[in-house]
């Protein structure tokens, strides 16, 4: 099996710094950007079953931060061949983005971009917050806001019961973005799920405790195995 990491919205691929040179053979997707004009999910999740196609993937755990698991849930019920596992990273099957936030990001992005950089971490260190504040404006401001806004007009709540691919639910403690619960309700829902959380983790877990978020990545890829 190889893990795909996808990043989430207003990230890049190296939000998963700390996870490609620690599983061999992994790999870290770069979604299409602005000049793509991807607004939807389901468009991102094409792109990805595309990319996953052309390396020559044929048993993927998608892992995907935020943003990134939707997509990863839309291809599970989508039932796409390729995918034989999904890792789901501060992620949710139903993502509400509040307005305040989109508000200000399109108001004066280089602004709210730091302090949104901010709201991704449980402690947000210098360090931590300037990697976010690169990856949002390498992202940059209309495609950020794309995500965001595709991210809020995703729901699948009702058609969880319908994924029959191991899952984790992987959250961190003090995530203010998705919290626990958007991990307990995956649990819940999708049979055989399995729920764990990086404690004094905020929304990015794998930048912010990445020693505790590979150890619960390596566990489940052994449980696969």
């Amino acid at each position: 099996m190889t893990l795909v990491f996808v990043h989430g919205a207003g990230c890049t691929r190296d939000v998963f710094m700390h996870q490609t040179g620690a599983f061999p053979g992994s790999i870290a997707l770069e979604l299409p950007g602005e000049e793509a004009g991807l607004e939807r999910v389901e468009d991102f999740a094409a792109a990805v079953a595309d990319a996953v196609r052309d390396a020559g993937i044929r048993n993927a755990v998608l892992c995907g931060s935020s943003m990134g698991g939707a997509i990863a849930l839309e291809l599970a019920l989508q039932r796409n061949a390729r995918v034989r596992a999904l890792v789901l990273l501060g992620s949710g099957a139903r993502l509400r983005v509040a307005p305040a936030i989109l508000e200000a990001l399109e108001a004066d992005f280089p602004s709210a971009s730091r302090d949104f950089a901010r709201r991704l971490f449980a402690e947000p260190a210098p360090g931590l917050v300037e990697t976010a504040v690169r990856m949002l404006e390498r992202r940059g401001q209309r495609q950020t806001l794309a995500d965001l806004r595709a991210c809020d007009a995703f729901d699948r709540v009702e058609r969880l019961g319908e994924i029959r691919l191991p899952v984790l639910a992987l959250n961190g403690s003090l995530d203010t973005l998705t919290p626990p619960k958007y991990a307990l309700l995956l649990g819940d829902r999708i049979s055989g799920a399995k729920v764990e959380t990086v404690e004094h983790a905020g929304h990015l877990a794998m930048l912010e405790r990445p020693r505790e978020t590979n150890a619960a990545l390596q566990a489940f890829l052994d449980s696969l195995a």
